[in-house]
């Protein structure tokens, strides 16, 4: 578990150096677009995991999201719709706050999607819940389409390798090898 933590740190050191990343003006470009998937992390919600009593379909027994986060969500869709997104496909992790956040962002129809859920805690899911990301992203972008995923930090950072702040997002695409490319983050 030590390991594990000092490796997880280091990415997020490593990932706060700055690379050169598309303007938001292009990053609202691509949205509009399609065919490229917003990696929102959920709004802020005080602390660090879950508790350990965590049960995914009981809200009382997790880490939730603060009234500042609330707010947070639905400035974040407020933004969404000031660029002419108001109707995306959106998923979310099963967490109750990425749920909440998706549905405060109030701009798509929110579905969950296992393979967004956190593996902070139980790490034996990484490996799968990434591996079928890549590929549910890979197979289900689409030309004038935008898909909207609420998801964790290690989910984000899991996918494009960079550190993620609550509430904040990454742009990505599946490129011509198949991979999935990061264009840019945004801060809304």
């Amino acid at each position: 578990m030590i390991r594990w933590l000092i490796n997880f740190l280091l990415i997020a050191l490593l990932s706060t150096t700055p690379a050169v990343m598309a303007s938001e003006a292009q990053l609202v470009e691509d949205m509009q677009a399609g065919n490229v998937v917003l990696m929102i992390r959920h709004a802020l919600a005080p602390g660090v995991g879950d508790p350990d009593e965590f049960d995914v379909n009981d809200c009382s027994t997790q880490r939730n999201l603060s009234d500042e986060g609330r707010a947070q969500a639905r400035s974040i869709g407020d933004w969404l719709r000031s660029k002419g997104i108001d109707n995306a496909r959106v998923y979310s992790s099963q967490w109750c706050r990425c749920m909440e956040t998706a549905e405060l962002m109030n701009v798509g129809e929110v579905k969950p999607l296992t393979p967004l859920n956190s593996f902070f805690e139980q790490r034996h899911h990484q490996q799968r819940y990434l591996s079928d990301l890549r590929t549910f992203i890979k197979n289900n972008t689409s030309p004038g389409e935008l898909i909207i995923m609420v998801t964790h930090q290690v989910t984000i950072s899991g996918i494009t390798g960079k550190w993620t702040d609550s509430g904040h997002g990454k742009l990505v695409r599946p490129n011509e090898k198949g991979q999935i490319e990061l264009l840019g983050e945004l801060s809304f």
